[in-house]
C-alpha cells in the first residue's frame, strides 16, 4: 500500500507562495508564453503541489504556474513531505512524466480534434509531434542491424547499447 501524502486542496494566492530553494527548473519564455494561453483557454485544471513550512507553504511542483500573476488565487494540493521527501518529490516528478512515450498515431488523432488560438501552444505542440517522429524512428533503428558483405572490415556499434568494437564482418 502507497501512503496518501496529501493533506488538503485549497487556493491560496500565488504571491503567498515560497519557491523552494532547490528548485532546479528555469523556465523559458516560449514555455511561459504556452502556459500562459493554456490557461486563457481552458483555465486551471491541475494544482500546484506545496508543503507545509515556518514561513507559509513551500512549491514543490508548480513555481511557473505560481509566477504568472501574484494576485491569482491558485488551486494547491498540500502535501506532508520532510526536507528530504519534498526534494525527492522535486527532482523526480517532472521525469517521471517526461518517461511515457508518445502513441503518435493517438496523438494525431487527438490533435485532430482539437485546435488553438495560441501560436504558443501551437509551437509547443508541433515540437511534441517532432519529438514523437524523432523517438519513434529511434526505436525502429535500434532493432535494425546493418547487414555487411563478408570482406568488408568495419567499427561495430550496437544500436541498443552502443557498445563499440572493431574486427572483420562474417
Amino acid at each position: 500500500m502507497y501512503r496518501d501524502r496529501i493533506k488538503e486542496l485549497k487556493r491560496v494566492r500565488a504571491g503567498e507562495l515560497k519557491p523552494s530553494p532547490f528548485n532546479w527548473r528555469r523556465h523559458p519564455e516560449h514555455q511561459k508564453d504556452a502556459l500562459r494561453s493554456v490557461l486563457d483557454e481552458v483555465g486551471y485544471a491541475d494544482a500546484i503541489l506545496v508543503r507545509e513550512v515556518s514561513e507559509g507553504y513551500e512549491i514543490v511542483d508548480g513555481h511557473l504556474r505560481s509566477s504568472l500573476d501574484e494576485e491569482q488565487m491558485v488551486p494547491v494540493l498540500v502535501v506532508d513531505l520532510d526536507d528530504d521527501e519534498a526534494k525527492a518529490v522535486l527532482v523526480t516528478h517532472d521525469p517521471i512524466g517526461a518517461l511515457a512515450e508518445t502513441n503518435t498515431q493517438q496523438l494525431n488523432a487527438l490533435l485532430g480534434d482539437i485546435t488553438f488560438d495560441s501560436d504558443a501552444i501551437n509551437e509547443m505542440l508541433a515540437a511534441v509531434l517532432r519529438q514523437s517522429d524523432r523517438t519513434a524512428d529511434e526505436r525502429e533503428a535500434a532493432t535494425e542491424f546493418p547487414s555487411f558483405d563478408d570482406d568488408i572490415k568495419t567499427d561495430y556499434r550496437c544500436p541498443s547499447c552502443h557498445y563499440e568494437w572493431s574486427g572483420a564482418a562474417k
